[in-house]
């Protein structure tokens, strides 16, 4: 198990997009820890992404107004705890900023909401009758670090590695990072295409849809090469 600490690459800009992202999340949350619990699952329940509401409407109510399929976008702006804020935001500032820098603020702010799209959308697909709410920005910023493997994959991380009762910090490949903990989301939402009951935790998938859609979406986006000609 590793936990990332920084990459080795400077910001050239300042990383406006990240920042207010970062504190949106932060206000939502603060907002939703201010509710009562009975409130706040209300709240999660109409705002979060659940499957099972988006399938009875694609089958019994086709016409449904575009405000009922809302909860794709809401639900990345929504966390179920502090350390799930903190988990996303953490990852969000440390690769986010570099994105940024290479497809400008407003293409990034785009490409964030899309590949949080894509991410619940990729939940969706696999979890098509599930009735938990998924929340969340973790599709989003799966994404940014599949944009950041195919920008940066020479570029270092410092994570602190746990290695049974090993602890140590260690500089390793960003396309390494990045590939395993890929593969570690791939495992884990293969395996929970297989298991006998429903549960809660991880939406494995959405963080499998958002990093290859964040591959995908930054070859369209990234600023196009400049030719000089010279003869």
């Amino acid at each position: 198990m590793f936990f990332p600490i920084r990459d080795t690459v400077p910001s050239r800009s300042l990383p406006i997009v990240t920042i207010l992202l970062i504190v949106t999340n932060a206000v939502i949350f603060i907002f939703e820890v201010m509710m009562g619990s009975r409130a706040l699952t209300a709240f999660v329940a109409r705002n979060g992404l659940v499957p099972s509401h988006i399938t009875y409407l694609l089958s019994e109510r086709p016409a449904a107004p575009v405000s009922a399929f809302l909860p794709f976008f809401y639900s990345i702006f929504l966390h179920g705890g502090w350390l799930h804020l903190i988990g996303n935001m953490w990852f969000l500032w440390i690769f986010g900023d570099n994105v940024e820098d290479r497809l400008g603020h407003f293409k990034y702010l785009i490409f964030y909401l899309v590949c949080g799209l894509l991410g619940n959308a990729g939940h969706y697909v696999f979890n098509p009758t599930s009735s938990m709410p998924t929340i969340g920005a973790s599709g989003a910023i799966a994404g940014v670090l599949g944009a950041y493997a195919v920008s940066y994959p020479r570029a270092r991380i410092l994570v602190l590695l746990f290695l049974f009762f090993f602890i140590q910090f260690v500089e390793l490949p960003a396309l390494f990072v990045l590939g395993l903990w890929f593969l570690l989301q791939f495992v884990n939402g293969a395996a929970s295409l297989v298991a006998s009951t429903e549960t809660g935790g991880v939406a494995w998938w959405a963080h499998i849809g958002g990093f290859i859609g964040g591959i995908a979406i930054f070859y369209l986006f990234r600023p196009k090469p400049k030719y000089r000609y010279t003869g």
